[in-house]
């Protein structure tokens, strides 16, 4: 008799912790930090993003709880959609509020329209250097370790997509800006690119995500209140795997006992 075919496992059914949710993140943490604190709170084994933030920068943080985490590669690939203002006559070491001021410049001629012509220059499928203070690796090593080192290296061009890039409000030396681009996408290095091309350098003051691809920042909770809900009340918050339509493959078990 012909020996039975062996009998696979039935896939395991989603738990309530299986799916994503939408933080609000602070300034002055950074995305591991979110996801460390949510891990540490909620005992959950595996947590990650679907995106990173720089420490200055708040808004939307695409956080991704057990089996989400498979769809890292789904939400990083996201267009992304921001709002921020960038400081017109002064360069710094970051390119953004948190680096040393290198050169202050006057930024008198700079009008509403040459700063609105110069942004609209960036429409469309551009090519941007990747900044010194990035997480990029050359030979293995982080750019950002060099950086401190006080090293500096050539850096490919990267093509990125801007969809929209409009100027909100001009009160020079801040210019508020809406920002739709690809992932990937520097904007503290298209704020010092500007600055650079309108001859008084600038810096990128503050910076906001309200969009990642279909995800809104309106739907997503504040960190700080949601590290003070109990598990029972974080389940609400939570968007379950079946709504973003991707069969995922079965993985290790994720929640801690």
């Amino acid at each position: 008799m012909r020996a039975p075919y062996p009998q696979t496992a039935a896939p395991r059914e989603l738990d309530p912790w299986d799916g994503v949710l939408l933080v609000d993140k602070p300034a002055g943490c950074t995305s591991h930090d979110v996801v460390h604190a949510i891990r540490r709170t909620f005992g959950l084994r595996k947590v990650g993003h679907g995106g990173t933030l720089d420490p200055m920068a708040t808004g939307l943080l695409v956080i991704l709880l057990s089996r989400g985490t498979r769809l890292s590669d789904q939400i990083m690939g996201a267009d992304k959609v921001y709002e921020g203002a960038m400081h017109l006559g002064v360069t710094t070491s970051t390119e953004d509020v948190d680096g040393a001021t290198l050169a202050t410049t006057a930024c008198d001629h700079v009008t509403h329209t040459a700063l609105a012509a110069e942004m609209q220059k960036w429409m469309g499928d551009v090519q941007q250097t990747p900044p010194m203070v990035s997480a990029i690796k050359k030979n293995g090593v982080p750019l950002y370790k060099l950086a401190r080192r006080g090293q500096e290296v050539a850096r490919e061009p990267r093509w990125l997509h801007i969809f929209e890039f409009a100027l909100l409000d001009f009160a020079p030396p801040l210019a508020r800006f809406r920002l739709h681009c690809t992932k990937g996408t520097y904007v503290r290095t298209l704020c010092a690119d500007i600055g650079r091309a309108l001859g008084c350098g600038a810096f990128l003051e503050q910076l906001r995500r309200t969009r990642s691809g279909e995800l809104r920042l309106a739907d997503a909770v504040a960190l700080d209140a949601l590290l003070h809900l109990k598990p029972d009340d974080v389940l609400p918050h939570i968007i379950p795997l079946h709504q973003f339509g991707k069969q995922l493959p079965e993985p290790t078990h994720a929640r801690a006992s």
